[in-house]
């Protein structure tokens, strides 16, 4: 599944391209299963450039590793110790990967993949799961743990929990990412719990008045994480239900709104 130029849907066509030859520091990936995540959008829309002729799009994918570039230990198998770089990886021949693919590519029965962008699959992990993986999982662990910072006690307030991200990230949340233990989740429930709901924000929403929060409003100041991949009005908003010391995450600007301009003075 290619495209040439960018716009909606119409612009993406079936296209016969010939079986593409690994390079140095990369892998031949015969694709098995590949995400499906607004970054096909994106990528489509031209959010990250102009297409130079045909483009396949697909940002994660999984398979087996067909082949690898000039400089590949190609010999060396999966758990043994290695010094490794770009150009030398852990796989071999025949490995279950799955791989983030930054320009695209996953949609395709082969594609070349560099190096240091995929990983062999555990057992547990089936290819169908590692289709999902390289891509939303690192991206909704980067978020909690590294920008969000999760932390014992902080309540996790989702946009768009539905979607591929915000469904892994209730699902780290729950389990602590970044060895956070006893994380609340969801919008504020207990112990345990993700409670999912529709949820319109609206400005002047001061701490501890999120539905479902402490009984009375309690308005102690219970750090928050707000994780927003929406942008516009919903990010203007999402300040207003922070806690002091809170913090929103931001990945994204899935609703294509204007740059905002931030109100500094309340916070």
């Amino acid at each position: 599944m290619a495209f040439s130029r960018t716009g909606g849907p119409e612009v993406l066509h079936l296209v016969d391209l010939p079986t593409p030859t690994p390079g140095p520091g990369e892998i031949l990936l015969r694709v098995a299963y590949a995400g499906v995540n607004y970054g096909e959008i994106q990528h489509r829309l031209g959010d990250f450039g102009e297409p130079a002729g045909e483009t396949v799009t697909g940002l994660e994918a999984a398979g087996v590793v067909a082949a690898v570039g000039e400089g590949m230990v190609a010999a060396v198998g999966t758990g043994e110790r290695v010094a490794a770089d770009a150009g030398v990886a852990d796989v071999r021949v025949g490995d279950r990967v799955a791989a983030y693919l930054p320009d695209g590519g996953g949609y395709a029965e082969y594609t070349v993949v560099p190096a240091a962008f995929a990983f062999p699959l555990p057992d547990a992990l089936d290819l169908r799961s590692g289709g999902g993986a390289a891509l939303v999982l690192t991206t909704a662990y980067g978020v909690l743990a590294g920008a969000a910072r999760l932390a014992p006690s902080d309540t996790v307030l989702i946009h768009a929990a539905a979607g591929g991200v915000g469904g892994v990230a209730a699902q780290l949340a729950r389990a602590g990412a970044g060895g956070a233990g006893g994380v609340r989740h969801g919008e504020h429930a207990g112990e345990g719990r993700v409670r999912l709901r529709r949820l319109r924000l609206r400005r002047g929403l001061r701490p501890g008045r999120l539905p479902g929060g402490r009984a009375g409003g309690d308005r102690r100041p219970w750090r928050r994480v707000v994780l927003d991949p929406v942008g516009g009005p919903t990010r203007l908003a999402s300040l207003d239900v922070l806690a002091p010391f809170g913090r929103v995450a931001v990945y994204g600007e899935a609703a294509r709104h204007p740059d905002l301009h931030l109100p500094v003075l309340p916070l």
